[in-house]
């Protein structure tokens, strides 16, 4: 071979794994989206949020990525469905939101890159292996840390400290749950609280627990996050007005619909956050590389109007410490 034919040769070698990361990055890409809850207006404004960050980073609908949503509905077999359709797609990657839709893709798939938000306990849930190294095809972002329990109890004291006993409002088939109740059972004693887990499935069963746990005077509920509790968040709402309980939940969206008061990470903020490790992921970047964030945005948020309905009248300082005050 001549020297010229020879770095001809050599010169076409070396540009061609340039030219396949090339049209690596141009090809069109897609992604799977499984969320636990029904298409609400919230729900559909955290979408949103994810694929707007997105496109930021140089990801267009239609452009170079595309995507297919599904929906639970609150329907655990539903998801589960849903999971098993979306794996049998082939996507490059599945963004997940909710510990239901987490654990029906993980058993649906060990080796499509799958990346989370609003699980609360990933470790304890058996997503991951350690939150610094996951170890697996799953990573993304929780959405609690421990130390809000004592926060939740505390906050639910300074507005209403007439209460004695506390519902823990959660659905027993969470992975989250059984880490929550410890914690709670922890913080409660130095409150002097009784406590009264409250498992609950359906409506039928949420509507059963609230009014026999309301026949008791100074109640109190705490409303865990979950795919029930969201689904149905309108009824809990409406049955601790009715029976004047006042409940602490995880997020805002309870307290925009009617509840008391939430404390809790800023959801939009998960979402946003999620867009870059869907990106890196894209790029080629593994899973098991990338630790699974803690949220760094919290909120608390007051409900003026339940409050009022409730015969509550809420501490100034309380007052001058939320973050949002809905009036």
């Amino acid at each position: 071979m001549k020297r010229r034919e020879f770095i001809t040769l050599l010169g076409s070698a070396a540009a061609w794994p340039l030219a396949a990361r090339a049209q690596q990055r141009d090809r069109m890409r897609f992604v799977g989206v499984l969320f636990s809850p029904a298409a609400d207006r919230e729900a559909q404004s955290w979408l949103v949020v994810f694929q707007e960050e997105l496109r930021k980073l140089g990801w267009t609908d239609g452009k170079n990525i595309r995507f297919d949503v599904r929906w639970g509905s609150g329907d655990f077999d539903l998801v589960r469905s849903h999971a098993a359709a979306l794996v049998g797609l082939g996507p490059d990657v599945i963004f997940s939101s909710g510990a239901p839709s987490t654990a029906a893709l993980q058993r649906a798939t060990s080796a499509i890159p799958i990346v989370f938000v609003q699980v609360a306990d990933p470790v304890g849930g058996g997503f991951i292996q350690s939150l610094a190294h996951p170890g697996g095809n799953v990573t993304g972002l929780t959405n609690h840390e421990y130390a809000m329990v004592g926060k939740w109890l505390e906050l639910l004291k300074e507005i209403a400290p007439s209460v004695r006993r506390i519902a823990i409002v959660q659905n027993p088939d969470n992975p989250s749950s059984a880490g929550y109740l410890r914690q709670v059972e922890t913080a409660a004693a130095s409150f002097g609280l009784q406590l009264s887990p409250a498992g609950v499935r359906d409506a039928a069963q949420i509507g059963n627990v609230i009014e026999g746990f309301a026949r008791e005077a100074n109640g109190g509920l705490v409303v865990l996050s979950d795919l029930t509790t969201n689904v149905h968040r309108d009824l809990i709402i409406a049955l601790a007005a009715r029976h004047h309980l006042p409940a602490i939940y995880l997020f805002r969206y309870f307290v925009a619909s009617g509840g008391l008061v939430s404390y809790g990470a800023d959801v939009i903020d998960l979402f946003r956050r999620a867009a870059p490790y869907v990106a890196r992921i894209l790029a080629g970047e593994k899973p098991a590389n990338l630790p699974v964030q803690a949220p760094t945005k919290f909120e608390l948020v007051i409900n003026l109007k339940t409050a009022k309905a409730l015969g509550l009248t809420v501490p100034p300082t309380l007052l001058a410490r939320a973050d949002e005050v809905i009036e």
